[in-house]
């Protein structure tokens, strides 16, 4: 799994005036907790929170003081107009045994339906697994290429990665390819 390494600035509570002197000069608040840990405050300069991965799974290596946590990106709050990040929630799993965490889903391959006039539909982008911190995967890659015309590809059917559990329903749908749709020609009444 992809991490990514974040110097943040201790904080002090209880000083709005600090807050807002450190927005104004590009860092956002940050509150780093979890199980059995310290919560730590912090500071993170915008800059970086902008360059973070979008898109797919990621850990944190957040240095706060010297000390080097393994997060998990958990909530980004926006301002009330929605286009400026005002505080992040960093999730410490430094100590944490197993995690249930969503894992992107990358489709390869061209389903053998699409060829024959199919469309090829995704029900699903990300799979809930259960896993160790080192064991969370990048993402779950699906070859779909020998789905065939009105094929549904289910939960169950998808092989986990290796010291992986997948979390969600086996029965829930991933993905389908849809036979293409015939248009009807009315027919033509006879008169008599």
């Amino acid at each position: 799994m992809r991490k990514v390494s974040l110097k943040l600035i201790p904080r002090e509570l209880g000083k709005k005036s600090e807050i807002k002197r450190m927005r104004r000069e590009g860092y956002i608040p940050v509150e780093v907790y979890g199980k059995n840990v310290e919560n730590k405050h912090a500071y993170i300069s915008l800059k970086d929170l902008m360059s973070l991965p979008h898109g797919e799974t990621f850990l944190i290596e957040a240095d706060v003081d010297g000390e080097k946590r393994v997060c998990l990106l958990k909530d980004i709050q926006m301002g009330y107009l929605g286009d400026n990040p005002i505080h992040v929630d960093l999730y410490d799993i430094s100590h944490t045994k197993e995690i249930e965490i969503e894992v992107p889903l990358e489709f390869v391959g061209t389903p053998a339906g699409v060829g024959l006039g199919g469309t090829f539909e995704v029900m699903m982008h990300t799979l809930t697994v259960k896993a160790s911190v080192d064991s969370i995967p990048d993402k779950i890659t699906v070859d779909v290429s020998a789905m065939n015309l009105g094929d549904v590809l289910h939960v169950r059917d998808i092989t986990p990665p290796s010291g992986c559990v997948i979390m969600d329903s086996p029965e829930e749908v991933i993905a389908v390819v849809l036979e293409p749709e015939v248009e009807e020609t009315p027919a033509e009444e006879t008169t008599t």
